[in-house]
């Protein structure tokens, strides 16, 4: 199975068994703790600077049940215009009955032509954190893909987590990478301002990719 081949439809299969046996819940999503599904959304928008002007468009790709827009509702985090985006008609669903007035889009960036406005941030919030029965070097081919595609939407940066390869060891179905194979791919291609994040207790790590230098007033 190859992701130019659409392989990565199997991780949307996958998801969405998920959400049929586990419903809106962290485990409907495939969070195995509710509690480390929580960090993982304020670390995806620490991605934001606390001195950045507000409000900013924030895309949320691959948003699933809409997880990280509830943490946002509970935590009553301000200043933040929220887009939802994935290819999984089950979830988008789900979505938007919780908040219809809130916008969420059902597009593949992939395809040519594909239409995708400009946000000030993005981020990937476990979009690339398991590959199933895709070979590493196809599920690597694909986040590369992606982010070349989505680099040019945002204005300010973006975000995305994956495995750490610092662990006892690895789980043949999660995409575990380098830090030296992503900061490799992401300086070279997308900016040098990046900053790696692995400092949260958990088995994975999260990059920020920044347009410029990330220096806003106090």
């Amino acid at each position: 199975m190859t992701l130019s081949g659409r392989g990565y439809r199997e991780l949307i299969a996958h998801y969405e068994g998920c959400l049929s046996r586990h419903g809106d819940t962290h485990r409907g999503v495939d969070w195995p703790r509710a509690e480390d599904a929580e960090i993982r959304y304020g670390v995806m928008l620490d991605l934001i600077p606390p001195a950045v002007p507000r409000p900013v468009r924030l895309l949320d790709f691959g948003c699933g049940a809409g997880h990280l827009l509830d943490f946002l509702v509970r935590r009553n985090l301000p200043g933040i215009e929220y887009h939802g985006l994935d290819l999984s008609a089950q979830f988008l669903s789900l979505c938007r009955n919780k908040y219809p007035n809130i916008p969420f889009t059902c597009a593949d960036v992939l395809d040519d032509g594909a239409d995708l406005p400009e946000f000030d941030y993005i981020v990937l919030n476990g979009v690339f954190t398991e590959k199933l029965s895709i070979s590493h070097e196809d599920m690597w081919d694909y986040a590369r893909e992606l982010l070349r595609r989505l680099w040019p939407h945002t204005r300010h940066g973006l975000a995305f987590n994956v495995m750490s390869k610092q662990v006892d060891w690895e789980r043949s179905d999660l995409f575990h990478l380098s830090c030296d194979e992503a900061m490799l791919f992401l300086t070279k291609e997308l900016s040098r301002h990046c900053v790696i994040r692995q400092d949260y207790g958990l088995f994975e790590y999260t990059a920020y990719v920044y347009r410029e230098a990330n220096r806003w007033p106090e």
